[in-house]
């Protein structure tokens, strides 16, 4: 399968998921914490169960590391390449009622981010980037079309700041100095696809995050001429132990 196919097959398997997750939603659903004491729901499970299926049937010579599975204490051997699932990134935000959450799949390639697909099923956007390609696009109901991270306007940056740590003192102090227009609290990794579209400008992340959280939408954010970094400007690369993340930067086009 060339990278087209492998983003093609991402982008409906998440925005499959997407259609699942919605119909879990408006009929209901309870709320349950794992052993980390972060939130689950059966859109969680029902989302991954549908996307690892489909990704094994499609590619089953590419491994799939998927959150719930993970969590439940099955981690599958990496290879050079392997998929990275987050059914339901920001499951705070979906059991609070907001919309900021999304569906990450991602492809990594050696340690880094190649290719990935979000879907944002509230607003039942889907984003694509393939990251060698310099190649990126959203769809929604007016129809798909390329997207591209902006340089700071001569106003000042928008900064999308984790709502869950949106009262994180070091954001303060970051952004002292700098030149900021407005800062705007969103969840999930539907802040990064908000910079690949060019709607905003820089995301700083000073807490824990995991390796699904972010390969997808890194690699819609790069593929669209923006960087995610470490505060030492060294690329966010996978593979790393318990797949956890380090802070990081993530930038449009500046």
């Amino acid at each position: 399968m060339t990278d087209e196919d492998l983003l093609a097959l991402a982008a409906t398997l998440a925005e499959r998921a997407a259609h699942a997750i919605n119909a879990i939603r408006a009929a209901g659903f309870a709320v349950e914490r794992k052993s980390d004491e972060s939130p689950v729901t059966e859109a969680d499970r029902v989302a991954e169960a549908l996307i690892v299926e489909g990704l094994r049937a499609a590619t089953p010579d590419i491994p799939v590391v998927a959150e719930e599975e993970v969590s439940a204490g099955l981690i599958t051997k990496l290879a050079h390449r392997y998929w990275l699932v987050d059914p339901l990134d920001g499951t705070r935000e979906f059991a609070a009622g907001r919309d900021s959450f999304a569906v990450n799949i991602g492809l990594v390639q050696g340690d880094r981010a190649h290719l990935g697909a979000v879907a944002v099923p509230a607003s039942m956007e889907i984003f694509g980037g393939i990251v060698p390609q310099g190649l990126a696009w959203k769809r929604d109901a007016a129809g798909q079309r390329a997207i591209r991270a902006r340089r700071i306007p001569e106003k000042g940056a928008t900064v999308l700041a984790s709502r869950h740590y949106s009262d994180d003192p070091r954001l303060d102090r970051f952004l002292d100095g700098r030149k900021v227009a407005e800062v705007q609290k969103i969840g999930s990794a539907v802040k990064f696809c908000r910079l690949a579209e060019g709607a905003g400008d820089l995301y700083p992340r000073f807490g824990r995050t995991m390796e699904w959280d972010t390969a997808a939408p890194q690699a819609v954010l790069e593929a669209a001429g923006g960087r995610v970094v470490s505060f030492e400007d060294a690329p966010l690369r996978y593979g790393k132990p318990d797949f956890e993340n380090g802070a990081f930067l993530a930038l449009g086009a500046a």
